[in-house]
């Protein structure tokens, strides 16, 4: 085995349920509700696949004691979005062990909706109603391991399983035709289906991202694919 050669490396913790509530005076209540996942790095770790040897491994249980640690002690502000979470994770762990060269940290979540009666939204009730499922990975690298005073960021948000439907302004008609083809000509009809969509940020240093408003970005994915489907003249899904 010690001739064996590690090509890549990487393990961690699945599935850690993370729910954090704001409690703001009058009543007026706001939840996180995220599942994470964490996984570790860096050349440090290849004795254990190799050796066998476990006195560098971060023990699957302690990866999730440090994620509830951060989820309850962090201000509000650093847990409530995703994509900020999961950098504090992700540092916090590159910072804390200096075996670990990357930490990558996935962060889903279905946003929970605030309950509406007669068009008033209730402070504290929530609910889902078919959402999309929102999401958010974090890769923090240290640029010269295994010390971490520099550090670089490469993030991919996005949401997947919004479902959307119209129910004209939608055609497939002058595709390719040949003997195989029996499907007619389609001016008009229903189109239903489920999207996907993604961006990427990177950054140099942690401070790089401070205030990117993460919130009004995924809104604004969210409006903009929203907004193509139902008004792009292009009744064809492909340009839509």
């Amino acid at each position: 085995m010690e001739n064996s050669v590690i090509k890549s490396l990487a393990y961690g913790k699945d599935r850690v349920r993370v729910v954090r509530v704001v409690r703001h005076a009058g009543g007026w209540q706001e939840i996180a509700d995220y599942s994470v996942r964490i996984l570790l790095s860096g050349t440090a770790f290849e004795s254990s696949y190799i050796k066998g040897g476990n006195e560098l491994i971060v023990a699957t249980d302690s990866q999730k004691n440090a994620i509830y640690y951060l989820a309850k002690t962090l201000p509000a502000d650093r847990v409530m979005v995703p994509e900020v979470f999961a950098t504090e994770v992700a540092s916090f762990m590159v910072k804390r062990y200096s075996q670990i060269t990357t930490c990558h940290v996935k962060i889903i979540t279905k946003p929970w909706e605030r309950m509406k009666f007669d068009s008033k939204e209730h402070p504290h009730s929530f609910c889902r109603e078919g959402k999309e499922t929102r999401w958010t990975e974090v890769y923090v690298t240290k640029s010269s391991p295994p010390s971490a005073t520099s550090l670089t960021v490469a993030m991919n948000s996005g949401f997947y399983d919004l479902e959307v439907l119209k129910t004209t302004n939608s055609s497939f008609t002058d595709f390719w035709r040949d003997e195989l083809t029996t499907l007619p000509e389609m001016p008009d009809r229903v189109l239903s289906t489920k999207v996907l969509c993604q961006w990427k940020f990177v950054a140099d240093s942690l401070d790089a991202l401070q205030g990117t408003p993460f919130d009004a970005i995924y809104a604004g994915a969210k409006r903009n694919t929203l907004d193509a489907l139902a008004n792009d003249p292009r009744a064809w899904v492909h340009a839509s």
